[in-house]
């Protein structure tokens, strides 16, 4: 086992002192307390020491003596978000009756993987909002949200060197890897109107469902169960993060900005090949694949034409359709917990596979 997470007063003064976290640890970063709890918010009631540490680790593993470190990192770690990855690794080594506490810090090992990509997407994709507030290359600028990804991802792997298993460090290496070649895949799919379902749902994989498997695979692994067990987490975090990969699609087509929390139409004015916009092109007349032609392939937009994708994609069902798929993969999710008896933490991961496909954000 690694050595002890410091506590959160542990952390040099180089972090803003006014971010969300520094009230109390009882509480990831930015995570918010509801009336009526959704279901995350149920899930993680169940580990509310688990995540305080979880907190703790991450705040010590933001601090560095180079200042903009923990600035940058704590901007983006204060911005909140569902946490969701984390509280996976808790909840799969919970389900699998593990007592001990390395899932802790592997549950912020995985935070640190996401929240590195988190950063280097928003300098690759030029996205300016993340979480409703600027993002950290808005405020902080593209080289330094790039090394700071890269310091993330560093601490990352010194948290699975620590836990001192092979196979966990083997899992959250080739996650990290997969995720750089759904990124790079992503790249090649873009502005190519032609390409098949099939190729984006592997693009999907890889950038996002390969990190929600792995997080859910190493809680059977730290509690040392058979490799069936392991499989059935991996596939229900893989068609988990599918499901939530494609409702975040639908959600850049059809959702409030406000309630969203980021900026509609990023997709859409990237060029990005999603679902939303291969089923309205299918489904689309002759005059509206010449619009998609125009917008996406040659990337000839007017202020006018992002209501009038959305306007697209609503009416020829494309929405409908992304959902339906998604609906879909969270009920492959919800099958693979079939491998597990009865009992409140995993009745808690089948309501979140059943969130996945009704959020709104």
């Amino acid at each position: 086992m690694g050595a002890t997470a410091r506590q959160p007063d542990d952390v040099g003064g180089t972090a803003p002192r006014d971010v969300a976290f520094s009230a109390g640890t009882d509480a990831l970063p930015g995570t918010a307390t509801v009336s009526a709890p959704d279901a995350l918010t149920r899930l993680a009631a169940l580990f509310h020491d688990d995540i305080a540490g979880c907190n703790r680790a991450i705040l010590a593993r933001m601090d560095s003596p180079v200042a903009l470190i923990p600035q940058l990192a704590a901007h983006i770690v204060a911005a909140g978000g569902k946490r969701l990855r984390p509280l996976l690794t808790l909840a799969a080594a919970r389900l699998c009756g593990y007592r001990g506490d390395r899932q802790v810090r592997l549950a912020a090992c995985v935070e640190f993987i996401h929240t590195a990509t988190l950063l280097h997407d928003d300098v690759v994709d030029e996205s300016f909002l993340r979480r409703g507030l600027a993002s950290a290359n808005a405020v902080f600028g593209n080289k330094a949200s790039v090394l700071v990804g890269d310091f993330l991802f560093a601490r990352a792997f010194q948290l699975m060197v620590e836990d001192g298993s092979l196979k966990v460090l083997g899992i959250l290496s080739q996650a990290a890897a997969t995720i750089a070649e759904g990124e790079v895949l992503q790249l090649t799919t873009q502005n190519d109107l032609s390409t098949p379902e099939a190729r984006y749902l592997d693009v999907v994989r890889g950038k996002t469902a390969a990190l929600f498997a792995a997080a859910c695979q190493v809680g059977a692994v730290v509690a040392a169960r058979p490799e069936a067990e392991e499989r059935a987490l991996f596939d229900y975090g893989m068609n988990l993060g599918i499901a939530f990969q494609l409702v975040d699609d639908a959600l850049d087509y059809a959702a409030d900005q406000a309630e969203l929390g980021k900026t509609v139409g990023d997709d859409f004015r990237e060029g990005k090949i999603t679902l939303p916009v291969l089923a309205a092109h299918a489904a689309g007349s002759a005059e509206d694949r010449a619009f998609w032609r125009r917008t996406i392939e040659a990337s000839e937009q007017t202020d006018a034409d992002l209501d009038h994708a959305m306007r697209l994609v609503a009416d020829s069902g494309a929405i409908a359709a992304t959902l339906a798929r998604a609906t879909e993969f969270a009920l492959a999710a919800r099958t693979a917990l079939a491998a597990f008896p009865d009992g409140e933490v995993r009745q808690r991961m089948l309501d979140v596979a059943d969130y996945t496909v009704s959020r709104g954000r």
